[in-house]
């Protein structure tokens, strides 16, 4: 009698109990202070008029009142609206990609000259459905933003076009000033994270971009709260720094939707401290990290001290 079955009202205790656990409440340090004045409007009205998407707004980004109301910054999301794959942390819509848009360059361009942006970023949904895996509209849109707007420099975030190297090089033949592809976990989460992508083909991604173009920097960010250890994220410095990666950026990853991967845990502030003065003493050139930092956060800030650290380090090698 001893293994019959549990009374009605404890199974109802467990369920309230499960329900508790999957909401867990954020702490303080991550509210975020909404600001929708005359920039963010304005700017949210310029990209529907262009028929421009941006990352800020598909994946749900924490930061964008600060970006678009404060900054007067946006990355532009190309090749649609659509991604090829599923992640599972992913906000932005997954399915069947429409055809390419081969004005989308100009009006990325345009867009960039009128908001008098120094620095630009350009991501993209995976387009695995195109042989190039889009990587001539990206280097297209590179150009253009160049041709319009000389002084402004330029960060692309590719996907890993599946790992194809005469997408990677048309990509870095256009000589962006960062090329930023996110390792996004760790390799032992990779697989239940990410969909298609693999953890070795990311780093072999960064590498490959680095042979391809030696001085331009090469950045790479990590999501954290998804179960991973302390150890974990040290090891994917250590790969990351084994292939020249050069710049870093550490996260809190927050669940975009219920259908999504839950978090696991938040780090305090403090532990970001920490893990961004590990990175920099494993020898990158700039390492950005906290609960709200995301890739392309603070992106034209990140530029300018990595050059500092850079020109630093070299000063110091010769001296």
């Amino acid at each position: 009698m001893f293994f019959q079955s549990r009374p009605k009202t404890w199974r109802w205790s467990e369920e309230i109990m499960a329900k508790k656990e999957e909401y867990v409440r954020k702490p303080d340090w991550l509210k975020i202070k909404l600001n929708t004045n005359e920039t963010y409007t304005g700017l949210k009205k310029m990209m529907r008029e262009k028929n421009l998407h941006t990352v800020c707004e598909e994946a749900k980004c924490p930061n964008i009142h600060e970006c678009w109301a404060v900054r007067k910054t946006a990355t532009f999301m190309i090749l649609g609206d659509v991604c090829t794959r599923a992640c599972r942390f992913c906000a932005v819509k997954t399915g069947l990609p429409n055809e390419l848009d081969l004005q989308e360059p100009e009006r990325v361009a345009e867009s960039v000259e009128i908001m008098g942006l120094k620095h630009a970023v350009i991501t993209a949904v995976a387009r695995d459905d195109l042989k190039d895996g889009g990587a001539g509209v990206f280097a297209e849109t590179v150009r253009a933003v160049r041709r319009r707007n000389p002084f402004c420099t330029i960060e692309v975030l590719p996907s890993d076009m599946m790992g194809n190297d005469d997408n990677l090089k048309t990509l870095m033949d256009a000589r962006p000033n960062i090329l930023n592809h996110n390792i996004e976990t760790v390799r032992r989460l990779t697989p239940r994270v990410r969909a298609r992508a693999t953890y070795e083909r990311s780093l072999e991604f960064l590498r490959r971009a680095k042979e391809m173009q030696p001085d331009i920097p090469t950045k790479s960010s990590l999501m954290i709260g998804l179960g991973e250890t302390k150890d974990e994220i040290i090891e994917t410095m250590d790969d990351l720094r084994a292939n020249n990666v050069d710049i870093m950026t550490i996260g809190q990853y927050l669940q975009p939707t219920k259908k999504h991967l839950k978090v696991q845990k938040y780090y305090h502030p403090d532990e970001f401290a920490e893990l961004k003065e590990i990175a920099l003493s494993k020898g990158f050139s700039h390492c950005e990290a906290g609960p709200l930092v995301r890739s392309s956060y603070h992106a034209d800030e990140q530029v300018n001290e990595a050059q500092v650290r850079e020109e630093a380090r070299k000063a110091a090698a010769k001296s």
